[in-house]
């Protein structure tokens, strides 16, 4: 996120070789839309999220500050406990083939393993990782590899007074060399699951 860091090209966005911060406002820039706004540490818009109809919540897209889609998050009809996929996108088309990502919701949203996790990122491989929900009815969570290691964190932001500046201002937080538009997708799917998509 940071202009000042180093990064390395991933199969989509980038990775940081340091951790970096950014800041999420719980809004959409489209006055009939309902999503979100993700800025770096400068201010600058480096993605949004939006589903363009605030009546339904079963696809959700993920654009970059050009307005390019990069992702596209669909909740699966018919799925009992909660079913979701990612798929990248070219332009503003799905990419043919299996999802890059699916989330189970495994048990109820306000426990702390609310989301299974399987993520392929390649073909021969397949990483697993948990979304912990915040103890809160917001869009805080954290979300964790298969050992447990931290990945990204979501946490509601304070001013410089210490005091929360509410529900819809939060900090973004991703670890070095993670790819932000998978943590971006999987942050889309526990909001949708919250409802604040």
């Amino acid at each position: 996120m940071p202009k000042s860091v180093d990064h390395v090209k991933a199969a989509m966005g980038y990775m940081y070789k340091l951790s970096s911060h950014g800041k999420v406002w719980m809004k959409s820039l489209i006055m009939s839309g309902n999503g979100c706004t993700v800025f770096d540490s400068h201010g600058e818009i480096i993605y949004r999220m939006d589903n363009y109809d605030c009546r339904r919540n079963d696809r959700v897209y993920l654009m970059d500050a050009r307005g390019e889609v990069l992702l596209t998050v669909v909740r699966k009809k018919f799925s009992f406990t909660g079913h979701w996929e990612g798929y990248r996108s070219i332009g503003s088309k799905l990419e043919k083939g299996k999802p890059w990502f699916r989330v189970r919701k495994t048990c109820n949203i306000l426990r702390d393993f609310p989301c299974q996790v399987t993520v392929s990122c390649h073909e021969n491989e397949t990483d697993s990782f948990k979304i912990l929900a915040s103890a809160r009815r917001n869009s805080a969570c954290k979300i964790v590899d298969r050992e447990g290691r931290l990945v990204a964190e979501v946490y509601l932001k304070k001013a410089p007074s210490g005091e929360l500046l509410g529900d819809d201002v939060l900090t973004l937080v991703v670890e070095p060399f993670v790819d932000h538009s998978l943590v971006m997708g999987l942050v889309t799917v526990y909001n949708m699951i919250k409802r604040k998509i």
